[in-house]
């Protein structure tokens, strides 16, 4: 009898994501669940399926006390979705781990790097998350006043999530509506900045937001954020240039 070998399916491979942490400083789902629920309609779909962490170390209650299952319907419902816990104690991970959350442990120092993660069997299994939306062609990485850029040159799609690395982002075609472009460094977009731009990623408060046209949902800078509501006296339809100062977001015309 002759052997055949199988093609190769599949590989498994640790992954470097930037993950939003969602640390809890109140165990109780009716707080925290109505409190972002408020806090995100006023930002349509920054959220919208987007995987977050749920961080355990600011709580002080007993696991029992946690009603992780109510944490993760209502996260759902609020079209979050939830991949896992971390920090904590063991007694905390555990009871996570029975509503479907499993701990997350950080790789090489990094909090963007998590080891994959295998979760225990749980009563009810989650709903699978929503496919990822292919990112626009993005063409290869050049340098320019001393650090790396990734440059987009088509329209980024409502759905579309970008993420510049350790460089800025150079769109120069329109983000749209429901599209959201985020950079460890400045984002310019030389098109209609219609969706979300988020700067300084990784705590750079000196990174800034440019756009040719000037009307998004949201702009973002190392963790400080306006939604369109919150935008004042910008020169929306304009030429702007974001930045912070101090823990102000300021908006000035460009030219």
């Amino acid at each position: 009898m002759s052997s055949q070998t199988l093609p190769e399916a599949f590989r498994l491979r640790a992954g470097n994501f930037n993950l939003l942490v969602l640390r809890l400083l109140d165990p109780r789902p009716e707080a925290v669940l109505p409190a972002l629920g408020d806090q995100f309609r006023r930002a349509p779909g920054f959220l919208r399926f987007a995987p977050i962490v749920i961080g355990l170390d600011d709580l002080e209650v007993a696991p029992e006390a946690m009603d992780f299952r109510g944490l993760v319907q209502g996260l759902r419902a609020l079209e979050i979705v939830p991949i896992g816990t971390t920090g904590g104690t063991q007694a905390m991970k555990q009871a996570a781990q029975h509503a479907g959350l499993p701990p997350l442990r950080p790789v090489g120092g990094k909090e963007a790097e998590t080891d994959l993660p295998v979760p225990a069997p749980a009563a009810e299994a989650p709903p699978p998350a929503p496919q990822p939306v292919a990112a626009a062609p993005v063409a290869p990485e050049f340098q320019g006043s001393g650090r790396a850029a990734m440059l987009v040159t088509e329209p980024v799609r409502s759905g579309q999530r970008i993420y510049a690395q350790g460089a800025d982002l150079i769109v120069t075609a329109t983000v749209n509506p429901g599209a959201e472009v985020i950079a460890d460094g400045n984002v310019h977009v030389y098109g209609a900045l219609r969706g979300r731009a988020v700067a300084g990623a990784a705590d750079d408060a000196t990174a800034r937001i440019f756009a040719l046209n000037f009307d998004p949902e949201l702009v973002a800078i190392a963790g400080f954020y306006a939604v369109r509501e919150g935008l004042g006296d910008a020169p929306i339809g304009r030429a702007v240039q974001v930045r912070l100062e101090g823990e102000e977001m300021r908006f000035a015309p460009l030219g």
